[in-house]
């Protein structure tokens, strides 16, 4: 068993066709098919089904797949700890970024990286927490912007910033009248969250203390989509602060600050515990500072480089 074999099955389970993973992984396709078929003969187990259309790991080949693809992940890392201190950051990093976090985050993310940072190649993905959480885990990203704290003890989480929320309400409400809107004056009946899997729907609900039946019949995917909801349907929602500056004129007076005490969120980069590359890491935090307004970037974020 080599490392080179190991990147054949991982080249395989991606494109599922081995004339494609050949030429991904520039070799001939008799010496791909060869050399995987002498893993699964070493390994005395069958990782694909040739028989499938396209072809498929079998339940014991996703194992090993999956064990092969962290093994790759951790040649990688071996081989940043072997470069000069003195070389400057460089290569792909892939990044997962919760959707309630992407549109404020990654469109100016990828301007301040590449003005400061150009011989990194950024790759975004923008995924559910859960499935984040997995493609970390799988070592099929590098590094997430995620809401924490995760509860997660094989992730080093790196708090980059702390953000309000806010009530976003139609005039039709009660609630409309208030200049402030405290927890407990938040009945969830009337109350407009994203779909499940967002993990925003949960922290909303854990600061909305009265609890009504919950009578909306949608569920949205997006902020915007919520805020469009209420304009059209009446109701309230809750939104991060950052969206508070893509509101215009006439929606910003729907907007109502929340107390008792203010509900925050933390967003923090969550990497695994065995990530090494620093710089692409401190690289990756440099930008976010840049582009995030000061007064909510964590202390220790603004004053310290991060050390792993």
């Amino acid at each position: 068993m080599n490392i080179q074999q190991l990147e054949y099955i991982v080249a395989l389970d991606k494109h599922r066709h081995f004339q494609r993973a050949a030429e991904a992984c520039g070799v001939s396709q008799p010496t791909l098919s060869a050399l995987v078929q002498k893993l699964e003969e070493e390994l005395d187990l069958t990782l694909f089904d040739r028989k499938s259309h396209p072809i498929a790991p079998t339940d014991s080949g996703r194992a090993v797949i999956d064990q092969a693809r962290v093994i790759l992940y951790n040649v990688a890392q071996l081989k940043e700890l072997t470069r000069s201190e003195k070389e400057l950051a460089s290569g792909i990093v892939r990044i997962g970024v919760i959707p309630t976090v992407a549109p404020y985050v990654l469109p100016r993310l990828f301007k301040q990286m590449q003005k400061d940072s150009p011989q990194i190649e950024l790759k975004a993905y923008e995924l559910r927490t859960a499935v984040i959480i997995e493609q970390l885990r799988k070592a099929e990203l590098d590094m997430a912007i995620l809401a924490t704290p995760l509860e997660q003890p094989d992730f080093l989480e790196i708090p980059l910033y702390y953000e309000k929320f806010a009530a976003y309400v139609s005039p039709s409400e009660e609630l409309y009248k208030k200049e402030e809107i405290a927890a407990h004056e938040m009945p969830t009946e009337h109350l407009w969250v994203l779909k499940e899997g967002h993990c925003m729907r949960n922290q909303v609900f854990n600061f909305c203390q009265t609890r009504s039946a919950y009578s909306t019949s949608y569920e949205a995917g997006s902020i915007d989509t919520l805020i469009k909801i209420v304009d059209e349907n009446g109701g309230y929602t809750v939104i991060p602060e950052l969206h508070l500056p893509l509101l215009h004129d006439g929606q910003q007076q729907h907007v109502r600050l929340l107390s008792a005490p203010t509900p925050v969120r933390e967003i923090s980069l969550v990497i695994r515990q065995d990530y090494v590359r620093e710089r692409l890491i401190n690289a990756v935090a440099d930008a976010v500072k840049a582009i995030i307004p000061d007064e909510m970037l964590d202390a220790r974020l603004k004053k310290f480089a991060i050390k792993l």
